[in-house]
């Protein structure tokens, strides 16, 4: 019997590998089957997007800057203007061995570590093609030095843009703020495609509230690119619209002459046009160079500035609150006129005090004899408190705050510029609102005279004053006069409307407090005639003064001399005034703070403001010193 021994079947092997050869032959028809229905569908489907997308990575859309639009004020000066900056940019892929060139212009240019390392990072962010700025604002003595040596330093080049400037440095600080760094909280309130081309962006005063009309628009360069991203070409050019031209209502030499009027002292002036409104001088001493801040200011700088007791950042004119004291006293008056509760020649007796019924508390006059009879005239005149805390417990608080409301009190005038503070004019209903409290019969008393709840900014002071001479019309202070385009068109005349604020019952009812203002600055009796004396013109003014502390029951006003008092610890001269007395041209409110009193520290800044304009810039005499007639 035969045995076969069968190892390998040779047909069955040979199907099975055409079964897969079959097999491998269908897969990869079907993956090129899809392949070229995807080259069909990239190529003929999506040819336009994809020729889009091509052209894009060949073209690109670069911002161009527009110019920052020139500021002027109303006598012409260029008081934020752009200019020249220079900085030291390099191309990485240009220099052949970068530390050794650091170390070489390190001796001839002044940098610091904080510059090497900020470059340091810059580097890693860039293409090796790109500009890096190692250092900005060159000096024109290192633009020089460097010059001469650029030979030996391929792949460095000195870079010139334009950058804000501000000739008067500190002198307008607050008035026209300054231009800063854009940060992400600016990028949130701003165009961003208007702002792609922009580093910079208005941070405060007349810069900020006019960012929009400064700035412009931007342009755009279409250019074309490499693979890599070089440009090679400039296709289509839009040129940037520069921003437009801004002309202030402000006077420079009003301002300089109120800024040394103040001569150092902490303190704050404010001047307007009572017609129209338009900002005359406004001044917050002391007062920064805002210079440093456009390029960005060093952290030591900026901490000095911030810590400084002096506060030279604060802007006192708009932001600063002081008790008005007795510069609220001519409002008293028409608020009595008003409602009727007083005749101008109603008396009333000062015997240097005042008390409320069932209660022993002396309010004192500031004249500890008292000032006897007085009628509504002679208590302008000669400030007295008792008159006022008598009117006021008659008045009541409430009708005190309706009328004061008329001339702005505790709100804010709306002017053109940021962060105006609105000051309080109390009431009943703002202090349970406001404090959760009742209020008491002796706080009113303490308002009639300007102390108390009562908080006012020099603006405020300012801008009653101005409703004042008037006689009852209201402008809105605004320090934009107007606006001139780019390219050239017509001009933009900014000039709020004027409203009637307030009409008493009867229109000789100003005069009666007009004139006792009158005598305040040139009487024989006025708290300010003094400061009066020698004026070729007639004004009108009331001083006042801001308490920082109360006096003890047991003392008397007088017993406490300045020299017992901390310095910083003082009372506040405030002063308002508007002058000429028949037609105002001007109307102005200085606080000097810690001077004391309004007659010795304010009133004479107001003096020497006043005869700047009238009679320097104005041309309405000529001046004579003081004491001659």
């Amino acid at each position: 019997m035969e045995f076969s021994l069968q190892l390998k079947d040779r047909v069955r092997e040979l199907k099975l590998v055409q079964r897969r050869l079959t097999a491998a032959m269908f897969i990869v028809v079907a993956l090129l089957g899809l392949l070229l229905m995807r080259l069909a569908y990239l190529q003929i489907v999506e040819h336009d997007h994809y020729t889009t997308l091509s052209q894009d990575n060949r073209v690109k859309v670069l911002p161009l800057p527009p110019t920052r639009g020139l500021i002027y004020t109303q006598d012409g000066a260029l008081v934020a203007e752009n200019r020249p900056a220079f900085s030291l940019d390099v191309v990485p892929e240009r220099v052949p061995d970068m530390e050794d060139s650091l170390k070489r212009l390190r001796r001839i240019i002044d940098l610091t570590d904080a510059d090497i390392a900020r470059f340091r990072q810059a580097l890693k962010q860039k293409r090796r093609f790109e500009n890096v700025s190692l250092r900005f604002n060159l000096t024109e003595e290192e633009v020089a030095r460097f010059s001469i040596d650029r030979h030996r330093f391929p792949g460095f080049d000195i870079t010139a843009s334009l950058s804000r400037y501000y000739p008067q440095g500190a002198l307008l600080a607050h008035v026209l703020g300054y231009v800063g760094r854009i940060d992400e909280n600016d990028l949130r309130s701003v165009d961003q495609a208007n702002y792609s081309a922009t580093t910079h962006i208005g941070k405060g005063g007349a810069e900020q509230t006019y960012e929009e009309e400064l700035h412009g628009r931007v342009g755009y360069q279409q250019v074309e690119v490499n693979s890599q991203g070089r440009v090679l070409r400039v296709l289509e050019s839009t040129p940037a619209v520069s921003g437009a031209d801004l002309h202030l209502t402000l006077n420079l030499s009003l301002q300089r002459a109120a800024t040394e009027a103040l001569a150092g002292r902490r303190g704050a002036v404010v001047a307007l046009d009572p017609d129209t409104g338009g900002v005359l001088a406004l001044v917050s001493a002391p007062a920064y160079d805002p210079n440093p801040f456009v390029r960005g200011i060093g952290v030591a700088q900026y901490a000095a500035l911030l810590n400084s007791p002096d506060r030279p950042l604060y802007n006192r004119a708009l932001q600063a609150v002081y008790p008005p004291g007795s510069t609220i006293k001519p409002f008293m008056a028409l608020a009595a006129l008003y409602y009727g509760a007083r005749t101008p020649a109603a008396t009333t007796w000062c015997p240097g005090w005042f008390m409320l019924p069932n209660d022993d508390r002396k309010y004192h006059c500031w004249k500890k004899p008292g000032h006897g009879r007085m009628d509504m005239k002679e208590a302008i005149i000669e400030s007295c408190d008792v008159y006022f805390y008598e009117l006021a417990q008659d008045l009541k608080i409430d009708r005190m705050h309706d009328f004061l409301d008329h001339f702005g009190f505790g709100r804010r005038t709306g002017i053109d510029l940021p962060g105006e503070a609105a000051g309080v004019n109390p009431s009943r209903a703002w202090k349970q609102a406001s404090r959760r409290q009742p209020w008491y019969p002796g706080e009113t008393l303490i308002a009639g005279i300007g102390q108390g709840f009562h908080l006012v900014t020099p603006l405020q002071l300012a801008h009653a004053v101005s409703v004042l001479a008037t006689r009852g019309l209201s402008a809105t202070p605004h320090l934009a006069g107007s606006l001139h385009p780019s390219p050239p068109a017509e001009e933009e005349t900014i000039s709020p409307p004027v409203e009637t604020a307030v009409t008493l019952r009867h229109a000789q009812d100003w005069n009666v407090v007009t004139a006792a203002m009158h005598e305040v600055v040139q009487g024989e009796r006025g708290t300010a005639r003094h400061s009066g004396e020698g004026a070729l013109y007639a004004y009108a003014g009331k001083t006042g003064t801001s308490q920082l502390f109360g006096i003890k029951q047991d003392e008397e006003g007088e017993n406490v001399q300045d020299t017992d008092i901390p310095e910083r610890l003082r009372d506040h001269g405030l002063f308002i005034a508007f002058a000429p007395l028949s037609a105002p041209r001007i109307a102005l409110a200085v606080v000097v703070e810690n001077g004391s009193s309004g007659s010795s520290s304010a009133a004479p800044v107001a003096r020497q403001v006043i005869d700047h304009y009238l009679l320097k810039i104005l041309g309405l005499g000529e001046a004579v010193p003081h004491g001659q007639t």
